[in-house]
């Protein structure tokens, strides 16, 4: 597994820690504006672990496809993920 791969799969679990710490702090009644703010940390590590693949799927998928004059298929891909990402 290489770095990015590695750094994606940190924020993954570190996320899925916070938000078990975010399930126990409803759980426990506490501040709703403390347990929004949580929830955005957890949407930024998602956010930055989303980054960390889609920049390996860039430097390997694609560039292969390039390679191998397949590439128009990848671009789509990532264009349809850009469009979540952007909210359209």
């Amino acid at each position: 597994m290489n770095a990015e791969k590695e750094k994606a799969m940190q924020h993954l679990k570190t996320a899925r820690g916070q938000i078990d710490g975010i399930l126990k702090m409803i759980d426990d009644g506490r501040y709703c504006v403390d347990i929004s703010n949580q929830i955005i940390a957890v949407q930024s590590l998602l956010k930055k672990a989303n980054m960390l693949i889609l920049k390996q799927h860039l430097n390997h998928c694609v560039k292969a496809a390039f390679i191998s004059n397949s590439g128009e298929e990848k671009i789509d891909e990532v264009m349809d993920i850009l469009e979540k990402l952007i909210g359209r």
